[in-house]
């Protein structure tokens, strides 16, 4: 079930949120969280119900095995609480592996020594990659004393609640069992349901509106490259940028709907999105793109590799092997461990870099040329995580660089200047966290946060307070209904979001 699917929109969403209040008021809090797992489990069969038994096997054998481990590590030495830390993240790890790598393994090794094994060709389970690594880092943090008291059904809730399941955030344990156990949590809301609301429209907007408008010209361009046509200047670049405001505009409205749909039920989720594209270099992108799962991969991976802590040399090894395994779980293709590399070598030379440049970039000037460049080389890194194939990728690159006659000035003024376009939306418009601040939107982005994350673009006096800052009433009201209008009408077509491929 989508979140931009009329049945969700329509039937799902508006059925679960008015039985959630009603169970709530009449049976308690208990029953409102045991309903909303139920009506998890029911999202997620909705796909397919035959992998519904493989997301509640796996939810029992890590609740259980945590038991074992928190019983094991209060025996001398820890007992063997490590060991059994390590056979849980193995059998989740063999799970993810069997699913969704088999076939890539099979097909590698045919390539490499001439093997015939035939392919598996094994459906993937929606959202596998995701709640793997949300179990990994509940079972690891077991072994460590880190898990808080909770109850079976508030751990089903942690990694089944249906607003993040499919693609994310990656939520954290502490995260969501601090909030199960408020006594208000689940009862109607006036301005949870507006700030929720609010927040999920804008999301369909960039999703539905944006972002599904940009993927004709990047679906154009990457299928001519992977059909093996010649890709001239102007459309190379016409479809690098398509695709990376496509991708920007998708993922960003996901996590918006993600955020809003959980609000309305009184649960705020970590922001996983915070206008990434306004990074000055390749670091401070990853702060801000899929920030639960960089942080999952710092915590989970870089820092048991060593991370910094063995010299350079290391550092930078853990640097490249963190971002490389990170491309190969987002897809089982070598194209994407070629992005993670591309990420991961440009990780290591912005540290290299700022290990030598040790002025500080604070000028209005030398923002915007760090920001214009680290734009251009995330964007380069996109082609291979689009394109179908690595012959694509290069057929892509090669048009980069090709001047070709077709080009002419007149489109490619253009073409430049829808360019501009995205790049002053992405750069200067508050995004969604910035906007809604007053209403403490993220579980860890408030007031607080948005007095340290201010506008790129400074505006001034009451009307530019009212044009910055979201409030409750009429006007903001009217606006959002018009998002959600302009989004229910171009859902003739619905499509999936992009990172549920992965």
């Amino acid at each position: 079930m989508l979140f931009n699917s009329p049945v969700f929109l329509f039937a799902f969403l508006p059925a679960v949120t008015l039985l959630c209040f009603f169970i709530r008021s009449r049976l308690g809090r208990e029953a409102a969280l045991g309903f909303l797992v139920l009506a998890s489990l029911f999202f997620y069969g909705w796909w397919n119900p035959v992998y519904l038994p493989l997301l509640i096997v796996l939810a029992i054998f890590n609740f259980v095995l945590a038991r074992f481990i928190l019983a094991e590590r209060i025996k001398p030495e820890g007992g063997r609480a490590a060991a059994l830390v390590a056979f849980g993240v193995t059998v989740d790890l063999a799970a993810l592996a069997y699913f969704k790598y088999t076939d890539f393994f099979i097909g590698t090794l045919n390539n490499m020594v001439g093997t015939e094994f035939p392919l598996q060709h094994i459906v993937l389970p929606l959202a596998i990659s995701f709640f793997t690594f949300q179990k990994i880092a509940y079972l690891v943090d077991a072994g460590r004393g880190r898990v808080e008291k909770h109850s079976f059904l508030e751990y089903c809730f942690f990694v089944m609640f249906f607003p993040q399941l499919i693609a994310g955030p990656i939520v954290h344990h502490h995260e969501i069992f601090s909030q199960t156990k408020r006594e208000r949590s689940f009862r109607f809301d006036r301005m949870n349901l507006a700030v929720g609301l609010t927040i999920f429209f804008m999301g369909l907007f960039k999703k539905v509106v944006i972002a599904d408008n940009l993927a004709p010209l990047a679906s154009a361009v990457f299928g001519d490259a992977g059909s093996g046509h010649e890709i001239s200047f102007l459309r190379a670049w016409e479809g690098m940028f398509a695709y990376t405001f496509q991708l920007y505009f998708d993922f960003s409205g996901y996590s918006d709907m993600a955020i809003g749909a959980a609000r309305i039920f009184g649960i705020r989720l970590p922001l996983n999105f915070n206008s990434p594209y306004q990074a000055v270099n390749i670091t401070e992108f990853w702060r801000r793109w899929h920030m639960t799962l960089s942080r999952f991969l710092r915590d989970y991976l870089y820092i048991p590799l060593g991370g910094n802590r063995r010299g350079k040399a290391r550092r930078y090894l853990n640097l490249f092997l963190t971002m490389a395994i990170g491309g190969l779980w987002h897809g089982a293709a070598w194209t994407f461990v070629l992005w993670g590399a591309m990420h991961g070598l440009m990780l290591i030379v912005n540290h290299g870099w700022r290990a030598i440049w040790t002025k500080p970039i604070d000028k209005w000037w030398s923002r915007g040329i760090a920001r214009a460049i680290t734009l251009l080389f995330v964007a380069l890194a996109w082609v291979p995580f689009r394109a179908p194939d690595l012959d694509a990728a290069i057929a892509i690159y090669r048009g980069l660089v090709t001047w070709s006659p077709d080009a002419s000035f007149q489109a490619l003024g253009g073409d430049l200047f829808w360019l501009m376009f995205w790049v002053s939306v992405a750069w200067f418009w508050p995004n969604t966290q910035q906007w809604m601040a007053m209403a403490r939107p993220a579980f860890n982005y408030s007031l607080k946060e948005r007095r340290s994350d201010p506008l790129l673009l400074p505006l001034k006096g009451a009307v530019a307070r009212r044009l910055t800052y979201w409030r409750p009433g009429a006007a903001y009201a009217a606006a959002i209904g018009l998002c959600a209008a302009a989004s229910f009408l171009s859902l003739q077509r619905v499509s999936e979001f992009l990172y549920f491929q992965f």
